[in-house]
């Protein structure tokens, strides 16, 4: 009976400590909550990386503030929420959707955003627009820290608006503002935006004047891919070893130069792989090493095109373009492998749009090595054709009628110099083809083809060194009569042993 009573005081002791326990841990986790503030990004009403999908290039300038000096912390927070400012309204404007307005707007400014989203939802009209570049000069930082005085000179902006799904009206412009913000509720928020005259847009030439035509004249080379590993050379599968086998086979070829590729995506996209970066230029560095000169493709695999990603891909195609701008082996930038093949499910406007401006951002970036873009095809090469520095296009048609598709090119842009920038013929024998194709079918078909460059002296990159164990569906697509065919343009077999066209290519 004793036993019992002990036990029972015991449990009624713990039971007591336990229950004063849990009553001290909630006490102390609310008085630790009301204490820690409220999470900025828990009280947004958009999402936490609003600014994932908007990167506008920001450069400030912070000479001769009138207000007290500003800290950089401060600075950060200034810059992020403006540039959110302008996020959010191009979102708004293309939704007709008032949604996050008011978390970067004051009262009066979003009055002004409320009744132009009305107007344009009455009249069903979309305005899509983005800001590309923004040069801020901080005026005035007040000594409480609550108002800044910005002046946001040369905003470079592209518009389109449309009229239900029609385009009406595409521009691009620069224009300076006024910006007074105010600091509520920790956002530091637009007050008053007011449009002061044009901006001067730096003025970039549409060709590089001193373009060594005479170096483009004597391209030779290949589209180059490892055979182990292609359309993925990058990353895991990067092996410097092979590359270096793989580049004195294309120099002992006959060949000078080599084209490659950058996917978007698996690069990293806006924050480009630092791993990924430094295996291109050791590639390029390689490329060096046999003198082969190496024209980067940028964009692989790239479909989106729509305004607001256009900052994203900037600040992609920026970090590469920095990197690689000085290497010896770069002779070019292609921007991007046949986008004429997404006129029809993207838009030829919308695709020329984007193309348009990313050529015009590199240029700024890098003014010395040229830029073109690899049309599928003569007749597609003929656009942006005043814009790129030298025409490359695709021929993989009827060889008998080659001489006379380049030619008419050539009529059609007799100012710039043309390059073949792929070419090829698949050796595929088997039952996707009624075992139609062979070794000697191809080498017929380089030896015309080779008989139109000669006599036209045309710049070629043939498509290419290795057949392909494997092509992914993202190449070609599922189907197994088009991959089986992917797999035997090489000039060497998967062995890595020389085809009969390379005879055509080495006697040249």
């Amino acid at each position: 009976m004793r036993l019992n009573r002990t036990i029972y005081q015991t449990l009624l002791i713990i039971s007591f400590l336990a229950l004063n326990a849990l009553i001290i841990f909630g006490i102390s986790a609310v008085w630790s909550y009301l204490n820690s503030g409220a999470d900025r990004s828990k009280m947004l009403h958009l999402p936490e990386k609003l600014t994932a999908s908007y990167l506008p290039k920001v450069q400030w300038n912070l000479e001769n503030n009138e207000g007290r000096p500003i800290e950089e912390q401060t600075l950060n927070e200034i810059e992020r929420d403006y540039v959110k400012s302008w996020q959010v309204k191009s979102i708004a404007l293309e939704t007709n959707n008032r949604y996050g307005i008011s978390d970067y707007f004051t009262d009066s400014a979003r009055v002004k955003l409320y009744d132009l989203i009305e107007l344009n939802q009455s009249q069903n009209i979309t305005i899509k627009t983005t800001s590309i570049k923004h040069n801020p000069k901080l005026e005035f930082y007040s000594a409480d820290g609550k108002l800044a005085v910005l002046t946001d000179h040369n905003v470079e902006h592209y518009q389109e608006t449309y009229l239900q799904d029609r385009l009406l009206h595409s521009q691009n412009s620069t224009n300076t503002y006024q910006i007074l913000l105010l600091l509520e509720d920790g956002f530091w928020r637009v007050r008053h935006m007011v449009q002061m005259d044009a901006g001067k847009k730096k003025n970039i030439a549409n060709t590089i004047q001193n373009l060594d035509e005479s170096l483009l004249s004597k391209v030779k080379g290949v589209n180059y891919y490892p055979k182990d590993h292609a359309w993925d050379m990058f990353g895991s599968n990067f092996k410097d070893s092979i590359i270096y086998k793989d580049f004195k086979k294309i120099k002992d070829l006959g060949l000078n130069s080599i084209r490659i590729f950058v996917p978007y995506e698996s690069f990293g996209k806006a924050e480009v792989d630092s791993v990924k970066l430094g295996q291109l230029s050791t590639t390029l560095d390689i490329a060096q090493k046999f003198n082969l000169k190496v024209i980067v493709t940028l964009f692989d695999f790239y479909g989106d095109y729509g305004i607001q990603d256009w900052t994203l891909t900037h600040r992609h195609a920026e970090q590469i373009v920095e990197a690689l701008k000085n290497h010896e082996a770069l002779l070019g930038w292609d921007l991007k492998n046949e986008p004429d093949l997404d006129f029809e499910s993207r838009g030829k406007s919308n695709v020329l749009a984007w193309l348009r401006n990313t050529l015009e951002e590199i240029k700024e970036w890098d003014s010395e090595h040229p830029i073109t873009i690899g049309w599928s095809n003569a007749k597609a090469a003929q656009n942006l054709s005043e814009e790129v520095d030298y025409v490359s296009f695709h021929y993989y048609l009827d060889p008998d009628n080659f001489t006379e598709v380049y030619s008419l090119l050539k009529t059609a842009v007799p100012d710039k110099p043309i390059v073949l920038q792929e070419y090829g013929y698949s050796s595929y024998s088997g039952f996707w083809n009624a075992y139609m194709g062979s070794e000697r079918k191809q080498s017929s078909y380089f030896k015309k083809i080779q008989e139109g460059i000669e006599s036209q002296g045309i710049p070629s990159i043939f498509w290419t060194l290795y057949d392909f164990d494997l092509v992914p569906n993202s190449v070609v697509g599922r189907l197994p009569w088009r991959k089986s065919k992917q797999k035997y343009f090489g000039l060497l077999d998967k062995n890595g042993n020389p085809k009969e066209v390379v005879k055509v290519i080495v006697d040249k």
